[in-house]
């Protein structure tokens, strides 16, 4: 009966303008400005567009470094991203002229001022943010790549790498940092997006190796949870100052304890976590993270998404949305048609309602929802639809609920349908178990011989609703009766 979920809980994201001041003061996007500003005629790169050596502490002290080699790798990081980001233009070595007596290997190219460097000031919120995702693309393939000084013996003496030898897999190194990023935005949005707190790099690491159905984690599996959180700790370093995390890094003397504690001669585990690294990501980090998901064709909708959309695509998005998310989208809904047209709003949303699809039940129900905060002014538009016999029901409850007068009763026949097509909503929402047992309780019991007609509803869904309030109803007699008309539902629907 239900429509495909999505695949990702919706997220709230901030606007435009504030993620683009939180790009603009993202730590290395500002060093990469910074140099692009600094870089001019003179400036001297190598043959992949890096700054050469003999530059790069000037580099670091413009940037406030020390001209120390920290200075120099951080100076020489923030120049990568100026040029993938397109802040500066690098003219290849092989245009440019060499002096007498030089070989290739002396080319040296030329930097000019890229077009990007100018959107960043003058260009729009979209054009920070392009800028900045490009970075972060750069920076997530730095921090996916291998550390070849822990494979020095693998570089040749001219500066080759034998990557077969090196047995680095650079797609699955991607897919696995892209799951950990995308369990810490599941996690970051659980319980409707109050995921305020940092998640530790164990259980983040955890979540990556360690399979859901095994009780108590092997060796094998606790020595593979503590390599990844390693790996991780080196990537988020990385990752920190591009904006998309906070971070606390692994606390370094911790692994001279643990070292010394293999020896016997320290004590064993620390019980403060956060010695352990704790991720947390930031509004910028949920913006990037949704991108590159919607990239690789993962569904992740925003709350906002829905709001220049019609009805039906409102209400067939929000089926699965937790409700206050839903509440918020159906808002900006009817914020973006104005207060106006809250009657033409109303009767869009009761015709989106109408159809006898497996996701009609969970689109009346939210349109009953969305109806609520439309006002009185849809009344109209409500009372319009007393006699259709899919929306009848649902428009006899907003009225009541309303309190207005001459609100005709229902027909018997609309009663059971509209019973039927609550329970099939219900049972489609996935609601608390607790809250559906009650519900299908509390309409067997309010209608006399509720079984004995229900049956002969004319719903797409009568049988399988009769076969789940057999398996919820608590009395052994009633649920009883909810199998055997599930099999004359089943029957009548044969014939």
């Amino acid at each position: 009966m239900s429509a495909e979920r999505p695949s990702m809980p919706p997220v709230r994201l901030n606007s435009e303008a504030e993620l683009a001041r939180d790009a603009l003061a993202a730590p290395l996007l500002v060093r990469a400005v910074r140099l692009a500003r600094w870089a001019g005629p003179d400036t001297r790169v190598g043959a992949g567009g890096e700054l050469v050596e003999a530059q790069l502490p000037a580099a670091a002290e413009h940037l406030g470094l020390t001209a120390d080699e920290e200075g120099a790798a951080y100076a020489s990081e923030a120049w990568r991203l100026a040029v993938d980001t397109g802040l500066l233009d690098v003219t290849d070595p092989e245009e440019a002229e060499l002096p007498d007596g030089a070989d290739d290997s002396e080319a040296e190219g030329t930097v000019t001022a890229g077009e990007n460097l100018a959107l960043l000031t003058g260009g729009s919120p979209q054009d920070v943010l392009a800028i900045w995702l490009d970075g972060l693309d750069a920076v997530h393939a730095d921090a996916t790549a291998p550390v070849l000084d822990d494979f020095a013996d693998l570089v040749g003496e001219d500066g080759s790498i034998d990557f077969e030898a090196l047995d680095w897999d650079p797609e699955a190194e991607a897919e696995f940092l892209d799951g950990v990023l995308g369990n810490l935005y599941l996690l970051t949005l659980a319980d409707s997006g109050a995921g305020d707190d940092p998640v530790p790099l164990p259980a983040l690491a955890a979540s990556m190796i360690v399979p859901d159905d095994m009780g108590e984690p092997t060796d094998d599996i606790l020595e593979q949870v503590s390599e990844a959180m390693m790996r991780l700790d080196d990537q988020f370093r990385l990752l920190e100052p591009i904006g998309i995390v906070e971070y606390r890094p692994v606390d370094e003397a911790l692994l001279v304890e643990e070292d010394e504690s293999a020896d016997g001669s320290a004590a064993g585990a620390d019980d403060d976590v956060t010695r352990y690294g704790m991720v947390k990501l930031t509004p910028l980090g949920l913006y990037g993270v949704r991108a590159r998901m919607l990239e690789a064709g993962v569904d992740a909708p925003a709350v906002g998404d829905l709001a220049g959309k019609g009805a039906e695509a409102l209400l067939d998005g929000i089926a699965h949305y937790p409700e206050s998310a839903a509440r918020t989208e159906v808002t900006l809904w009817l914020a973006g048609r104005g207060a106006g047209d809250a009657e033409a709003a109303a009767a869009e949303l009761l015709a989106a309602a109408r159809g006898t699809d497996g996701g009609a039940p969970l689109r009346r129900l939210h349109c009953q929802q969305a109806l609520a905060l439309a006002g009185p002014e849809a009344e109209p538009a409500v009372r319009a639809v007393l006699d259709d016999p899919e929306l009848g029901g649902l428009a006899r409850v907003w009225l009541a609920e309303r309190g207005a007068a001459d609100v005709p009763a229902p027909p018997e026949e609309m009663i059971f349908w509209l019973a039927v097509d609550t329970i099939a909503a219900q049972l489609d929402a996935d609601g608390e178990l607790d809250e559906l047992q009650g519900l299908v309780e509390g309409l067997s019991t309010q209608h006399g011989g509720f079984f004995d007609e229900v049956w002969r509803v004319d719903h797409p869904a009568t049988a399988d609703v009769l076969e789940a309030m057999g398996r919820l109803h608590g009395d052994k007699k009633a649920a009883k009766e909810a199998r055997k008309a599930a099999f004359k539902a089943r029957s009548r629907a044969g014939h």
